[in-house]
């Protein structure tokens, strides 16, 4: 199915960090040599656009728009617009650039003083296509490999073009752009060739803007299901976030037609416009629903109790068809059914901690009071967050259990999820995240071999004028695997020691944003291959093509300024990909001019379905896929019998569950040596190891049930060698019930 046309990414705007112990001054550029720059500031704005819009909200809250021209931005600064740069890659996108300085440090162009300060007006030439929020009712938004990213909206200055009045710091004049995206789902299907470490050209993505849902974090997906009907595309949910800073206003007293910011609380003070998207309805613990078919926007459910501080991350049990959210306010983890209403809450610092021999630690109560003297927007720990110990970050479901992150020196831990969705009350420490820096770990996720991925992101951060949200640089992205068997001698079921990926070329390669997701596997060109299942690794990062030393290399590859996503096969653990020239890059919105902005980016997500397929299948150009056919070696489905038999099955307990050892008789003559599990019975949760030893029997984790059920349980055997082609690869499928032994397992 051919995709859509899509709305342009909207720019970024310049920012730069205010000077230490300033409130209201902005940093000064220099020269190369140490002179100043003519000693004039530099400022993030957007001027008011000189494309018409026509803007239609209507009652789902998805706003429709036909735009013409092309969008401005523009830098209080004292030079006038430079060149284009070379272009690079195959990207559609070309800009005109403005800049202080040639190679050897003298400037550039004159000063031109307009009014009582200096201007740039900087065009800028985007990728054309249709309007990405008026999405026709016919229209996919989501396919198999979308990638979702979350990201600040970016800033602008109301009425720009009229002036600011003497004196007035244009810091205090600039305020959250709501007409820029603070969502975009990618199409990452093509990236134009073999990894290199290059930024890649993307077709338009779809967005949702600021104005609609404010600033996000946490995404999801759901399964598709409509109407009771499985529809095969999925609706996306993104969740409240602080994570991208938090900027109050209090009403207009000077007549300029617009609110005035504060830094600190003071009465009347409000949430800024495009904060929370409280146009839409929506506050600090809101999960918007974003139709896959049609995008359109509508608030699914509401955290109550968040004063501010916003959602941690969200997930989706698709066995129990319901979602989980942490509360960063609370530390609660609320449990949300499939029609957003709030079900039950589980208080990690309560009941979770002692099972671990910690003592509980209750919430303090703390909320952010935005009209009280003592909130200062510079400084989080007047955000009203939970206490460290009992603060949840990440959620993933996974394997019948809830996993989950907490504190800023990150445990990992999981509960048990009932047959019938509820809380299991059997919170397990899994491990203490072992990393160079105490970092938050804002997300969790796992690929069909057993590996748990981990992201980190740097301390929260926000400046005045909206340059850093997260101290980054120091935020890694590992993963671990469960020891096989399990070490009887470490107090953890996981490896004690986790790999690390190489993120972004800065020194250290640690520029983690706190987003992870797989992704399908891609062929040597860089085409998305999905029948290779979570074959890639996705993670944000700040600064990732930057590094001095590499400067020309990295030129050749495209802008140095991107903050946005990495994608890296999975199996380049360091020191592999050191620096990660095996990796390919795209930026969040487009604009390659900020180089010291940090914390923009956000969480990423993947809609990634995935399971073996029954034989060899062909794709139909434009989308779809041919009936499969069969290879001489494997028997077609019919009057024959089946391809596999299961001799054997023996349980054992573990003090991760149950487990089952199947031995497998294998009829068709495939020479299958891996097998990978999915739960056919609701409720249930069934997973697979990462590896099988010749010779020996098939291991299945069996989680969720109750002791003596029948669980129904699909196989795909397979021989590794050909999943490692890539490509489609020939699998037995069949369903096995295993009868459970009526004895439960406790750890």
């Amino acid at each position: 199915m051919a995709r859509p046309g899509k709305e342009a990414p909207m720019t970024r705007n310049p920012e730069a960090p205010r000077s230490a112990g300033t409130a209201g001054a902005l940093r000064d550029h220099r020269l190369r040599d140490g002179s100043d720059a003519l000693g004039f500031p530099l400022i993030p704005l957007t001027l008011r656009k000189t494309r018409r819009i026509v803007t239609t909200r209507k009652a789902d809250n998805s706003i429709r728009e036909k735009r013409d021209g092309a969008p401005r931005l523009a830098l209080i600064r004292a030079a006038s617009p430079g060149v284009s740069p070379p272009a690079y890659g195959d990207s559609s996108m070309s800009r005109v650039h403005g800049s202080f300085i040639l190679p050897a440090g003298r400037l550039r162009h004159a000063v031109h003083t307009i009014g009582a300060f200096l201007a740039l007006a900087l065009t800028a030439s985007l990728w054309s296509g249709g309007s990405a929020g008026a999405q026709d009712a016919q229209m996919q938004i989501i396919y198999p490999g979308s990638m979702a990213v979350t990201g600040f909206s970016g800033t602008t200055i109301p009425n720009f073009d009229q002036g600011l009045p003497p004196g007035v710091d244009p810091v205090d004049e600039t305020f959250i752009d709501t007409t820029r995206a603070t969502l975009r789902v990618f199409d990452v299907s093509h990236l134009g060739g073999p990894a290199s470490g290059q930024l890649v050209s993307t077709p338009p993505p779809f967005e949702v803007t600021a104005g609609q849902i404010g600033q996000v974090f946490g995404l999801t997906y759901d399964d598709g299901v409509r109407n009771g009907v499985p529809s095969g595309i999925p609706n996306l949910y993104a969740a409240a976030s602080s994570l991208h800073g938090i900027r109050i206003v209090t009403p207009d007293t000077k007549g300029t037609g617009r609110p005035r910011r504060q830094q600190h609380g003071t009465a009347g003070a409000t949430f800024m416009e495009g904060q929370f998207g409280a146009e839409n309805g929506g506050g600090p613990g809101t999960i918007w629903k974003i139709d896959g078919i049609t995008g359109q926007v509508s608030k699914f459910a509401d955290l109550d109790t968040n004063s501010g501080p916003g959602i941690g991350n969200i997930t989706f049990d698709i066995n129990h068809r319901q979602f989980f959210a942490s509360d960063l306010d609370t530390g609660l983890i609320h449990r949300i059914d499939a029609n957003g209403a709030l079900v039950d809450t589980f208080d990690h610092g309560v009941a979770g901690r002692p099972a671990h021999g910690l003592a509980p630690v209750a919430d303090d109560g703390a909320v952010m009071d935005i009209q009280g003297a003592a909130f200062d927007t510079e400084n989080p720990a007047t955000w009203g967050y939970t206490q460290d110990e009992r603060r949840v970050w990440a959620v993933a479901y996974h394997g019948g259990r809830l996993y989950y992150s907490v504190g800023e020196k990150a445990e990992i831990w999981s509960i048990g999820i009932a047959r019938d969705g509820k809380f299991a009350g059997d919170p397990r420490w899994e491990l203490t995240v072992k990393a160079d820096q105490d970092n938050a770990v804002t997300d969790i996720a796992f690929d069909n071999k057993g590996f748990m991925y981990l992201a980190q992101r740097g301390p929260v951060e926000n400046r005045y004028d909206y340059s850093l949200f997260a101290d980054s640089g120091k935020g890694e992205v590992i993963r671990y695997w469960r020891e096989n068997p399990d070490d009887p001698a470490t107090e953890s079921a996981w490896v004690p020691v986790p790999q690390e990926y190489a993120v972004g070329f800065p020194e250290g390669n640690r520029q983690s944003a706190g987003g992870v997701d797989l992704q399908y596997g891609y062929d040597a060109d860089g085409n998305l291959e999905t029948s290779v299942c979570t074959d890639t690794l996705v993670n944000t990062g700040d600064k990732l093509r930057e590094n001095p030393t590499l400067a020309d290399r990295l030129a050749a590859g495209g802008p140095l300024a991107v903050h946005g996503v990495q994608i890296t096969p999975s199996a380049l653990v360091k020191p592999a990909n050191v620096p990660p020239f095996g990796s390919w890059f795209t930026d969040f919105d487009g604009y390659f001019e900020d180089p010291d902005v940090e914390g923009h980016v956000g969480d990423v997500r993947v809609w990634h379905p995935c399971e073996g397929r029954a034989g060899y299948y062909e794709q139909i150009p434009g989308g779809g896929y041919l009936p499969a056919f069969y290879p001489p070696d494997l028997p077609p489905p019919g009057n024959l019998p089946p391809c596999l038999d299961v001799e054997d099955v023996q349980y054992f307990c573990t003090p991760s569950g149950l487990k089952a050892d199947l031995y497998l008789h294998d009829h068709a003559g495939l020479g299958g040596d891996s097998i990978t599990a999915q739960s056919r019975t609701p409720g249930v949760g069934v997973t697979t190891p990462q590896s099988h030893a010749p010779g020996a029997p098939y291991t299945i984790d069996i989680t969720g049930h109750s002791p003596g059920d029948t669980v129904n349980v699909g196989l795909c055997f397979y021989r590794k060698s050909d999943r490692d082609k890539g490509g489609y690869y020939p699998c037995c499928k069949m369903t096995v019930p295993l009868r459970t032994p009526a004895v439960s397992c406790e750890r």
